[in-house]
């Protein structure tokens, strides 16, 4: 299935934003993408995330007869896959141009820079030395494929490790990892790609371009360096012409790329060593963020209260001020002489007396003592006489 292309439309908006100095994702002109390393349970697994571009690379390895122009050396061999999970536009199966060209320029970038120590591969002399496999799979295509490649690659063969294997005679011994400690590849410098991309014949110049960018271009310049400044390739796609002025601006800005990616895989690689040396959980799977609910607890709020009491305050002041009077309150005890003589004490009018008392600020000691007034209450005879007009 072949890419949709753009209609007119599209194309136009694209260049004129680039005209104008902006890209889609919000980026500067030679802003990366943000990278996102993890690794698997397995020695030899890593992820790679460049902005939505995902890549995955698995390092194998196993005992082979060497090359018989070079019988003292091990063997690097790399195979990158496109999967149609990654793009609709890649096919299962078939090899398709796009794949040929990262296979040839991952070789340039790792296997002829002589990053690696062959020679240390090499178990029994035109015998036995071992076959370092690479394979990379991509699993989402969000433009820039040789540089999340080459960042995948590198970092996966500086997180392998092969088995250790002893030597008795003709007899080659093979160790499993419990036996022995595996063995890490002796790596002397970590090449990382560069993408540059040119608009309009190398007007316009954007760094990590993504897919939709990737579309419009007229050329694309790929460099792979080291953290030493040390260029290990260089390939120009697109028939476009570049001046050496523009060659020499696009090797500074990828020196300064390589050693903050650079960087970040030392980082990554010492963080996965710790981690695994701590026993903690490793691989892809606990790098994903979960979302569980541990916890039935409702997150507490602050609540600013500094202007509700200054409000109340102010308020406060501006209520007219009560009236200063004099209230003259006075416990009775109320006997009712009847057939049984009974006492009752009003305890609850006392309690309202209370609340009034306070609310004025008078404070009046109420108590049962004996020694309170007593009066008996009569009740009133209502006049019978008569009233005369």
């Amino acid at each position: 299935m072949k890419d949709t292309p753009l209609c007119n439309c599209e194309r136009d908006f694209l260049l004129k934003a680039i005209e104008e100095k902006k890209r889609l994702d919000g980026r500067q002109t030679y802003d990366y993408r943000k990278i996102k390393i993890t690794f698997g349970t397995d020695y030899g697994c890593c992820f790679v995330d460049l902005g939505k571009t995902r890549v995955m690379a698995q390092v194998s390895c196993e005992l082979v007869a060497p090359k018989d122009n070079r019988p003292n050396e091990g063997i690097m061999f790399f195979n990158v896959e496109l999967s149609p999970m990654a793009s609709p536009a890649f096919e299962q199966g078939r090899q398709s141009e796009l794949s040929v060209k990262l296979n040839r320029q991952l070789e340039r970038c790792l296997r002829n820079s002589k990053c690696i120590d062959t020679e240390s591969l090499c178990v029994v002399s035109g015998e036995k030395v071992w076959q370092i496999r690479v394979d990379v799979h991509m699993l989402n295509h969000d433009g820039n494929l040789m540089d999340a490649v080459s960042i995948a690659a590198i970092t996966a063969l500086c997180h392998f490790r092969r088995p250790d294997v002893g030597i008795q005679g003709d007899e080659v011994t093979v160790y499993s990892p419990e036996e022995r400690d595996p063995i890490p590849l002796s790596i002397y410098h970590m090449p990382i790609s560069v993408s540059f991309s040119f608009f309009q014949e190398g007007t316009y110049l954007l760094v990590d371009p993504c897919e939709r960018e990737e579309r419009v271009m007229d050329g694309l310049l790929m460099i792979a360096m080291n953290k030493h400044r040390e260029i290990c390739s260089i390939q120009s796609s697109g028939g476009i012409m570049l001046l050496k002025e523009q060659v020499m601006r696009c090797s500074k800005i990828a020196s300064v790329k390589v050693s903050e990616i650079t960087e970040l895989i030392n980082k990554a690689l010492e963080n996965d060593k710790k981690a695994r040396k701590a026993g903690g959980r490793c691989g892809f799977a606990e790098s994903m963020p979960q979302e569980r609910i541990t916890a039935l607890k409702k997150d507490k709020t602050a609540v600013e209260m500094t202007d509700v009491s200054e409000r109340a305050n102010e308020i406060v002041q501006k209520a007219e001020a009560l009236p200063q009077t004099n209230f003259i309150f006075k416990c009775y005890i109320c006997e009712v002489m009847n057939n049984n003589s009974v006492n009752m004490f009003c305890f609850e009018y006392f309690e309202i007396i209370k609340c009034i008392l306070l609310f004025i600020g008078e404070v009046v000691e109420i108590s049962d003592s004996e020694e309170e007034e007593v009066v008996i209450l009569h009740p009133e005879k209502p006049d019978r006489t008569p009233k005369w007009v």
